[in-house]
């Protein structure tokens, strides 16, 4: 398999734990594990739980009761359906190399995520784009999909919502697009890794694609809504032959979620409402935070807001490109913004909006500075 560099992520690597003020993050705050133990009814006879854990291996599938917390978030799954993964960038991975071979055709949603295009293209599939267009508010537009769908498409791919924009389908749309994969004879992977993550006066989240039929597959993670990244638990949600395969494939990777991982997942999902009514109140704050720094800065900055999830696009006038921009913001004040070149958007970096909500409005501030002084250098770009 030859495949392309993944350019955010290993321009992530390179500032991440150099940096004092992460503004790229594209989770929430992440939790400390004494938090997560402390919303279980007894937290002291949690932890003496996790601290008698024998550190074998665990479940490959990921433990019953795991399975089974997490078929109860969809409609109709069983545990059976349920394929517990190494973060949803894991699932993602076995689900094209189980379902595609060289040849087929891929529709894939753009910008994104570069694994969503990049693996199906290392896999050997065509891959067509389909593109969200800050002309017209990065709305995800069915006539343009329904164009890019051929004979030969064997997967349409979505993320909602969407990384990096903020982008979100209704229900509605992705009804139409269900519509469109089981015509075509196509899967539809529903890349949910910000499901739940609403935002103060946005219309509702379109439901997970799992639940509406048998060709819709929904992937999901603890990493961006529960701010537990370092438990590395993602899932997919398929029909139990797409699941069963997964992990076969799965067998000559990771073989199997940790255990301690297993254990403190089960810990969230069990206390899931506290945890994503966390994420919304750090959401809303920075949000509101970031549209006054924004108006308070017209013709240097400015965006499309996002409709759901934690990140967002923002548009600079300054005549540089995003990757020296990101680099230089990085290195000479200590603020991580990422460049929108690694998702083809040149003249944009990407925010997220996760960040503990007093260290967010002072980077933004640290930023601001930065940039206010580069435009004063600079002749702003036409």
């Amino acid at each position: 398999m030859e495949i392309q560099p993944f350019a955010l992520e290993r321009w992530m690597t390179t500032w991440e734990t150099r940096v004092r003020y992460d503004l790229a993050e594209s989770g929430i705050q992440p939790q400390a594990v004494e938090e997560l133990l402390a919303l279980e009814p007894d937290p002291e006879a949690a932890l003496r739980g996790m601290l008698a854990t024998r550190l074998g291996y665990s479940e490959a599938r990921g433990t019953a009761e795991l399975r089974e917390l997490i078929a109860g978030l969809y409609r109709e799954a069983s545990p059976d359906d349920v394929l517990v993964t190494t973060g949803a960038i894991e699932a993602n991975f076995l689900l094209c190399n189980v379902l595609l071979r060289p040849g087929d055709h891929v529709v894939a949603v753009y910008p994104a995520y570069q694994q969503l295009y990049s693996v199906p293209e290392a896999v050997g599939a065509e891959v067509s784009l389909w593109q969200l267009r800050r002309e017209n508010g990065f709305r995800f537009d069915l006539d343009e999909l329904r164009r890019l769908v051929t004979p030969r498409t064997r997967l349409i791919v979505v993320n909602t919502p969407h990384n990096p924009t903020g982008a979100t389908l209704s229900q509605a749309e992705l009804e139409q697009i269900y519509a469109i994969a089981e015509q075509a004879g196509a899967w539809l992977l529903s890349d949910e890794a910000y499901r739940w993550l609403e935002l103060p006066g946005r219309e509702p989240l379109a439901g997970p694609a799992r639940d509406l039929g048998p060709r819709a597959i929904s992937v999901g993670t603890l990493s961006k809504p529960f701010g537990l990244p370092g438990l590395r638990i993602g899932w997919l949600v398929a029909p139990v032959e797409i699941a069963t395969a997964c992990w076969g494939l799965r067998d000559y990777i990771t073989l199997s979620p940790g255990k301690l991982s297993d254990f403190l997942a089960t810990v969230a999902l069990r206390h899931r409402d506290r945890l994503i009514a966390r994420a919304h109140a750090i959401a809303a704050r920075n949000l509101a935070t970031l549209e006054r720094w924004i108006e308070e800065r017209e013709g240097l900055i400015d965006w499309v807001p996002p409709r759901g999830g934690l990140l967002g696009l923002l548009r600079y006038h300054l005549d540089v490109p995003s990757r020296e921009l990101a680099d230089r913001l990085a290195a000479e004040a200590s603020v991580m913004l990422a460049p929108g070149s690694a998702f083809g958007f040149e003249g944009h970096l990407r925010i997220g909006l996760g960040a503990e909500p007093g260290h967010f409005a002072e980077g933004l501030r640290v930023a601001a500075t930065f940039l206010e002084d580069l435009a004063t250098q600079r002749r702003p770009a036409r």
